[in-house]
Order: structure tokens, then sequence, then C-alpha cells
């Protein structure tokens, strides 16, 4: 890493870590929430209700949020480059054999495989770029970082019924399948765990400020920071508000094309076209929102923006049988869908210290992760039951509701460089 030292006064590494990053994020979001595109012809080829597609989906969620937790931990412990790496691994391997199942079971199977190397696709990488970019360059960071999923879902929502027209659903997963493959390498030869690593600064640290220590220097994270965190009030205020969000997005995220295509009768070419409007509405957003929380606070960023989200859901419900109304609120709610994940990894820097992001937000993850699930089998009880989502919409908007008033409560911070948690403004 010699050269990269020499050359770090005119171009800094973070930048290759964020490039490399928001491609890791860009395969694993086109396979994550590429999976309610390719869920119409799915069912339909195998045979499958909404409530199974929903245990497919949450087969994922489960390893997905059984591991989180592990894997920010270790990335605090042995950094992110070793822990992703061997994730995108299993993402690769689990995608291809996504693309052989011809049921239930060995569905729920793959892909909770592709789940397993999820956990190292958000949670280590958020955790890295917040380490390259100082405190008050994160939600630029951020921001560019998370165009990474808007730009999947979009690309999925595009590509998808050109795939399905001149080969099957199958080389869906096939192409993404290969895609993380390539990048286990890519990864294994660019990424560092921090700037520290290679005696580098953070992004937009001055040359001679305070010297943060490597994550390295840090193999165990402090027993009594980590009880801290546990009891801090903060900590389990704003993960309750990441879990009813959670709940409140997939819902209507994971069975959007499914709605369109058979409670709205329209085209699969329309109705995944949907998917691309919500996907680069993200992009947006991230580029928009998660910047401006800079300056705006993360706090008040995120109860705006779960606002707009919660008057998008309505509209879609009481007004979006009309597909002009349908596409401006789709694309409205994805600008700010698009802001909220990266909101919350800023909230784990923002609100505790750096040496145990990854460990907050993969702490954090179980709960989200819990709102993922319910929403998925209920929604899916309540479409199979009803044969509308209707009252499933309506549920969605009561959680988002309560995500707000919960967010309401949190404290604000001011962070002159690393502070703990509970710090008052």
């Amino acid at each position: 890493m010699r050269d990269i030292k020499e050359k770090s006064s005119g171009f800094h590494w973070a930048w290759i870590i964020l490039i490399t990053c928001f491609v890791n994020l860009f395969i694993n979001y086109s396979a994550r929430l590429g999976f309610g595109v390719i869920l119409p012809e799915m069912i339909r080829s195998i045979d499958l209700s909404r409530t199974d597609a929903g245990s497919i989906y949450n087969a994922y969620l489960f390893s997905y949020i059984t591991l989180t937790p592990f894997t920010g931990f270790l990335t605090d412990r042995i950094g992110g480059r070793r822990v992703i790496t061997v994730c995108c691994l299993f993402v690769g391997l689990g995608l291809l054999l996504m693309g052989t199942t011809h049921g239930l079971f060995s569905a729920c199977i793959y892909y909770a495989i592709v789940g397993v190397g999820a956990s190292g696709m958000w949670t280590p990488v958020i955790t890295i770029v917040q380490r390259w970019f100082t405190p008050h360059r994160r939600g630029l960071a951020l921001g560019i970082l998370s165009t990474g999923y808007g730009l999947g879902f979009a690309t999925m929502g595009v590509v998808f019924p050109w795939i399905v027209s001149h080969f099957s659903w199958r080389f869906g997963w096939y192409y993404l399948g290969v895609g993380a493959l390539v990048m286990v390498f890519i990864n294994g030869l660019l990424l560092r765990s921090s700037p520290e690593d290679v005696g580098l600064l953070p992004w937009g640290e001055k040359e001679h400020g305070p010297k943060m220590p490597s994550v390295d220097s840090h193999p165990f994270v402090n027993e009594s920071i980590l009880k801290t965190i546990f009891q801090s009030r903060i900590f389990w205020i704003i993960g309750l508000s990441y879990l009813l969000i959670a709940y409140s997005l997939y819902g209507i995220t994971t069975f959007m094309v499914d709605y369109a295509k058979y409670q709205l009768d329209l085209a699969l070419e329309k109705a995944s076209f949907l998917a691309t409007i919500h996907g680069f509405s993200q992009v947006l957003g991230v580029l928009i929102i998660v910047p401006m929380s800079d300056y705006l606070t993360r706090k008040k960023t995120l109860i705006l923006s779960k606002t707009f989200i919660m008057a998008c859901l309505m509209g879609i419900l009481f007004t979006g049988s009309s597909w002009g109304i349908l596409i401006v609120l789709i694309g409205i709610l994805g600008i700010f869908y698009g802001a909220i994940w990266p909101l919350y990894g800023a909230c784990a820097g923002d609100y505790f210290p750096r040496e145990v992001m990854g460990t907050v937000i993969g702490a954090w993850t179980p709960l989200y992760g819990f709102g993922a699930i319910l929403v998925h089998w209920i929604t899916g009880m309540i479409r199979d039951a009803t044969g509308s989502y209707d009252y499933a919409f309506i549920v969605c908007i009561i959680t988002t509701g309560l995500s707000i008033g919960l967010m309401s409560l949190v404290k604000p911070v001011r962070r002159d460089d690393e502070l703990g948690p509970d710090q008052p403004n």
C-alpha cells in the first residue's frame, strides 16, 4: 500500500473504498429487492402462494438478522475487509442455487444462504465507509454509497422483463450470482478496513488534527462499552423505530409488482416499471436527503422522510388505482425510502463511539429484521385470505406513524468528533 500513501495528497483511497462498496451494494440489493420483481414469474412457474413467497423471503431474513450482529462485531474485531469478502462468496453461491430451485423447500434453503452472505453486505459496508470519512462528511459518503441499492432495484425493473422474454426468470439469479463471485476477488484486492491501516487520515480530516486509533488496535470491543450501549435508552428507541419503519416499507416494496399485476391488472412490463421508478427515485433520495442530514440532523431528516412515506402509503391505498397517480406516489415514496436505511446507519456513528459502530448497527439489525419478517408473513396471509392488499397497507400506515412517534423522543446530539450515547445538544 506504499503507493496509496504516496498518492494520498492527490487522490484519497477513501473514494476507491466507496466505489468498491457501492458495487457490493448494487449486486446485493439487486438480489434482495429484485426478489419482488422476480416474484410474479417465480410463483407462477413453480406454483407458490403469496404466503409461500413470504416464507422464502423470511428464510433470507432469518439468516440475515441472526448473523448480522456477529458480522457487525467481527467488523469491529478483525476488520470489514475479511468479513465482506467471505460474505460475498456466500451471496454468489446462494444466488446461483436460487436459479436451480423447483419448490418451496429448496428456495427457502438457497435464499437463506444468500441471507448468510448478505449479513456482511450492509453493516460492515457502511461501517467501513463511515470510518474512511469524517463525521461531517458521512452523510455525503453514505448518500453516494446508497445509490447502489436504488440503482440495483431500478436495473432489475428494466432488465428482468427482457431476461424473461429471452431466457427465463432463473437467469435473473444466475447473472447476479456471477457478479457477486467476481466481487469476491475485487473486495480482497481493494478494500481496507480503516484509513489508519494504511497510514492515512479519514477523508475530510485535517492533516494536523488528532489521529484516530486503528480499528485493528482494538481487537476486542470493551465489555463496559457494550454494557453501556445495551442499557442506553436511545439505543432501544432508535432500534424500535427501525423495526416499525422496516415493517412499513417492506410491506409495499416486496409486494409492489405483484399488487400492480394481479390487483390492478397491469401487464408485467408496466408492473415491473414501478420497480424502476422506485429504484431511480431512491437514487435521488440518497443523493439529496442523506447529505442534507449533515446539516438538518439525522433525527429531523428521519421524521421528515417518514412523514412523506406515510402520506404516500395513504395515497397508494386510496388513489393508487390511477396509473399516473401511482407512478408519482411510488416515485415520491422511493425518494424517502432510499434515505431511511443510511440515515439509521449514520445514527450509529452519531450516537455511539467510532470503535463500536459495526456492533451497534449489527445489534439493531435483528429489530429491523423482525419487522421485515412480520410484514412478509402478515401481508401474505392477508392477501391470500382477502384477495386484496388493502388491509395490509393500512397496517403499514399505522406502523409508520408509530415509528415517527418513537423517533420524536430521540434527543439530538452535537458531535465535535466522536461522542458516546445519549449526549444531548
